[in-house]
């Protein structure tokens, strides 16, 4: 089976966990310091602050930002639900907004029509690795008086206007699942260039206690320590930071092993009828590919896939939108609320892209597809 996306693990890489399992550290140590600056350095960002998840990182950050219970969270419909239900852990309302049809990313305009005086957050989710029009999204959180934060789960490595996505938001979010860009097994990690913001990140991230002497009024000595907030147990281990700085080291290569085979599939699937691609790159716009998402006609996309499958594919669907969970509409969210998201959840197939898929590979899943959209 060509899965649609695996992790890519070196000798370096199994060489920098042995050394931090021999090391004394296991969890709260160096390692942890270490994959933070390096992964800030990459990015440009001033601060960095890792979590045990993508999801945990999200949580993280809707609490810096002073999301509470009333308060209304913009996400795009086409995400993981992770990105709504963040949201939900604070008491806030997710607000699900359309999409492009071409990209699947945030449709900046619908954001703007659903702001209230209750909206507190506007969370693009930079889909597949394609970065949202941040610049547009930037620019109406700031005439709203909202916080910005980018969910760049999958977008590590891609660049937007010249410049790595981590800089244009005021919080921005990566995952290290092992499908992703470059991974620690599980992980995440916000990128910040706000002080407070990163100090209340830190802050959350181990239950909400603190040694910072800035918070102590009076200390009772070295042990001192003291709880500020309902933070969670959200700490990253050293193994993992281990493995993710040792991975930090390939990003570029692997982005450039991802786009290279995003060249290849044009040419391979030109001659299927009802395919339709996904935009390439552009120059103000640079994918890290995650994922390589295919639109087939909605009343195919069953048979399509399921043959794909039959033939050792390991194609899969990104997403239902978030509000058609069975979780959602018991809340009350309405099937319909975003038909551009629906129309484009209806024909996605995500087709193997990875680093080290081969040419032979992609040409494997060329003719799987042919087969299947002759049946």
């Amino acid at each position: 089976m060509i899965p649609y996306s695996t992790q890519d693990i070196n000798n370096a890489d199994v060489a920098a966990v042995v050394k931090t399992l021999k090391s004394g550290w296991l969890t709260q140590g160096p390692a942890i310091d270490r994959f933070e600056a390096a992964l800030a350095k990459k990015v440009g960002a001033k601060y960095a602050v890792a979590f045990n998840s993508g999801t945990a990182a999200l949580h993280a950050a809707y609490f810096t930002a002073g999301v509470q219970k009333g308060d209304e969270v913009l996400v795009p419909a086409i995400t993981f639900a992770a990105t709504g239900n963040a949201a939900l852990y604070l008491g806030a309302k997710p607000v699900f907004v359309d999409v492009d049809p071409g990209t699947g990313n945030m449709a900046v305009a619908d954001a703007q029509k659903k702001i209230t005086k209750k909206t507190k957050l506007l969370v693009a989710v930079d889909y597949a690795g394609r970065p949202a029009a941040l610049r547009e999204c930037r620019a109406l959180a700031r005439k709203k008086g909202l916080v910005f934060i980018e969910d760049g789960a999958q977008s590590l490595g891609a660049h937007y206007r010249g410049k790595r996505v981590g800089k244009q938001a005021d919080m921005t979010m990566f995952s290290f699942h092992p499908v992703k860009s470059i991974t620690t097994g599980e992980g995440g990690i916000i990128v910040t260039d706000n002080k407070e913001f990163y100090t209340l990140l830190k802050l959350f991230r181990s239950h909400g206690i603190t040694r910072d002497p800035q918070f102590v009024k009076k200390s009772e000595g070295p042990w001192h320590q003291e709880m500020h907030a309902l933070g969670y147990n959200y700490r990253i281990t050293d193994i993992q930071a281990a493995l993710g700085e040792s991975q930090l080291k390939r990003l570029d290569q692997f982005i450039i092993k991802r786009r290279t085979a995003v060249r290849r599939y044009p040419a391979l699937l030109k001659s299927i009828p009802g395919l339709v691609l996904p935009p390439q790159d552009t120059k103000e716009v640079q994918s890290a590919w995650h994922l390589y998402v295919v639109q087939v006609p909605a009343h195919k996309r069953k048979a399509v896939f399921e043959s794909l499958r039959a033939d050792g594919i390991g194609v899969q669907v990104h997403y239902l939108p978030v509000y058609l969970h069975p979780y959602y509409q018991k809340l009350g969210y309405k099937k319909g609320s975003c038909p551009k998201a629906e129309a484009f959840y209806a024909g996605a197939i995500s087709i193997p892209v990875f680093a080290k898929i081969t040419p032979a590979q992609q040409r494997q899943v060329a003719a799987a597809l042919k087969k299947a959209f002759a049946v």
